[in-house]
């Protein structure tokens, strides 16, 4: 029996599984295996020849990732998804599965600073450029886009801009262009479904709010089955021409028995066999162990992080706070077309004494954690200039956001009289 609901509290609990069919358990087993018995000689290559679906080894494919996988799909309304071993490994397939030494690819601006460091430096040594664009003015994506333009990229809600791209406009824009719109959606899952609102491609780091409890590094890819490949075949050879490391297969038609699935289909089968950044099947099941409460925490993560943009912004030490609740203009207009269910956990702020203050600031916290990561279950706070994004250049820094007196927090859900009191005590010592 299959339930069937549109609705992400029943979806993160029963999209992709049922019960284990040999013992009928309820919770996902772990297959900690790296093989599968092939019936035969027939069987084995009907797998590998991808006539018939199975599973022939675990860095490509698993039981338990597959169940997340399927509920990741269903969460956000696509054909087809791909666990991936981290969300760096995510941006960097989503990339790499359309584009080769000579083309390009469009990106906002707005983002986290790994993922700029991966796309102006690491991809730049494979010969694909990245063209860095402003998306408060959506149709820089049209003027950087030429006929080598592979994709456009983005943020959901760039950490630690915290300004909502505005997916519609700019995927109304890619359908005409001719090119999929890839949308990182890491900071609002459930808040947010980008595929219903012209994203083409979502990806995540599933270490962060998916996960929830800081225990499992993670990524996967969302394909929403909505681009056209085949109607713009010569800008995506790498999907509709014979591909010479798996016999020829043109992706576009071998996928076409599985459903709209031909990118994600190619990133499997290629690029995560060939690169092997596997999801652990143990991580697996600790991201699907997140998943279940996420609809739940991101509720209570929204409601804190409100409370306390509202509580940073009536603070005499606090220059400007930066949170999509106290925005207005257009950037307030875009965050309540996107963000349906809540602005999300992350808050940023800027302290008049600057840098200085707001390591005093950090190091006096005794309930936020300092650590690189957002999206646990628990409070975190970071000098982002001085970490996450201390690869940037200044100016590089200015563009995503990042001053030098910038901290994030990422608001967990401990009860909020306990949240606003060590802000309080730490403020007082900043």
């Amino acid at each position: 029996m299959t339930v069937k609901s549109s609705n992400p509290e029943t979806i993160v609990l029963h999209a992709g599984h049922r019960r284990d069919e040999a013992t009928k358990a309820v919770a996902v087993p772990i297959y900690q295996t790296t093989s599968y018995l092939f019936d035969d000689t027939d069987h084995a290559s009907n797998l590998f020849a991808l006539r018939e679906p199975g599973n022939i080894y675990t860095r490509m494919m698993n039981p338990t990732t597959d169940v997340l996988e399927r509920r990741l799909a269903a969460l956000d309304g696509g054909a087809a998804a791909l666990a991936l071993a981290s969300g760096q490994t995510a941006s960097t397939f989503a990339i790499l599965n359309v584009a080769q030494a000579g083309d390009n690819f469009v990106t906002s601006t707005d983002l986290y600073g790994g993922t700029w460091n991966l796309f102006a430096n690491t991809l730049k040594q494979f010969g694909i450029e990245a063209r860095f664009v402003d998306p408060a003015d959506p149709q820089g994506f049209v003027r950087a886009t030429d006929e080598r333009t592979r994709a456009w990229y983005a943020e959901t809600l760039p950490n630690p801009k915290l300004q909502v791209f505005p997916v519609r406009e700019v995927g109304e824009l890619a359908e005409r262009a001719g090119v999929p719109l890839i949308v990182d959606n890491t900071a609002a899952p459930v808040l947010a479904r980008p595929l219903q609102h012209g994203a083409h491609i979502l990806v995540y780091s599933a270490t962060k709010f998916l996960g929830g409890h800081g225990t499992s590094i993670g990524g996967a890819i969302v394909d929403g089955g909505t681009f056209d490949w085949e109607r713009h075949a010569t800008r995506f050879p790498l999907l509709t021409q014979p591909d010479p490391s798996y016999h020829g297969a043109v992706w576009t038609q071998a996928a076409k028995p599985l459903g709209p699935v031909a990118y994600v289909l190619r990133a499997r089968v290629t690029l995560l066999r060939d690169i092997g950044a596997a999801l652990s099947p143990f991580n697996a099941f600790q991201i699907i162990q997140g998943m279940e409460t996420l609809a739940l925490r991101m509720r209570v993560h929204s409601d804190n992080a409100a409370a306390v943009a509202l509580f940073l912004s009536k603070q005499p030490k606090v220059e400007r706070v930066i949170y999509p609740g106290l925005q207005s203009g257009e950037p307030r207009r875009r965050a309540d077309a996107l963000l349906k269910h809540g602005y999300g956990g992350l808050v940023g702020f800027e302290l008049k004494g600057g840098a200085d203050s707001g390591r005093r600031f950090i190091d006096s916290l005794q309930m936020f954690y300092h650590v690189a990561n957002i999206g646990d279950a628990r409070s975190l706070a970071i000098h982002p200039a001085s970490t996450t994004h201390s690869q940037l250049s200044a100016e590089d820094q200015l563009a995503t956001g990042v001053t030098p007196g910038y901290v994030r927090l990422s608001v967990g859900i401990e009860h909020i009289d306990d949240i606003l009191a060590d802000l309080t005590q730490a403020l007082d010592a900043a």
